[in-house]
């Protein structure tokens, strides 16, 4: 019967030569890639050259830089599993989230769209406007009062009305500025 191999080579070049193809077909049935089956085998033949002087005398050098193989050949895998798992879920992610776009656009109304935006500028550049303004604006716009009767109701000129009318207006124009059409459409009158 025959000993485990316990010698240790004199030199680097001759362990290489030793253990190097061997062991890269050894990788390479696992990691199926010739380029990393090499990269592995050669990091723990060096990693073995580098720590041998930590390990006992009767260390069998084949044993121990076949089980550095085995755990970079596993860390290997498993990272590659990772990055497969990881494209899965993104894979995933990505058709959901199309999906959610798709089922999304369908439903949209632009015209509701439209519509809410703008009367959530009107409203918010209302709220701003001095209150008698405002509430002039309200009746002439929204009640349609005459300006007759708006001026009786606040005690003002039917100029002092069109004043406030022509303040709103124009301070809804410029917040209404990328809606101008509609803008016109929908606050002044022929």
């Amino acid at each position: 019967m025959q000993e485990p191999e316990t010698k240790k080579p004199l030199s680097f070049n001759q362990l290489y030569q030793d253990y190097h193809l061997q062991f890269v077909r050894f990788a390479n049935t696992y990691v199926r890639d010739s380029i990393i089956a090499e990269d592995v085998t050669t990091e723990a033949i060096i990693y073995y050259w580098e720590n041998r002087s930590k390990l006992e005398n009767e260390s069998n050098i084949a044993a121990y830089i076949l089980t550095v193989i085995k755990h970079k050949c596993l860390n290997y895998l498993r990272h590659i599993q990772i990055h497969e798992e990881y494209s899965e879920s993104m894979r995933t992610y990505s058709q959901w989230e199309l999906n959610t776009r798709i089922s999304t656009l369908e439903a949209c109304e632009p015209n509701e769209l439209f519509t809410i935006e703008i009367q959530e500028i009107v409203n918010r550049t209302l709220r701003e406007l001095p209150e008698q303004t405002k509430k002039i604006f309200l009746l002439s716009r929204y009640e349609n009062k005459s300006h007759k009767e708006i001026a009786e109701q606040f005690s003002i000129s039917t100029k002092g009305v069109e004043f406030h009318i022509n303040k709103a207006l124009k301070v809804l124009r410029i917040s209404l500025k990328d809606y101008f059409p509609l803008f016109i459409s929908l606050f002044y009158r022929m």
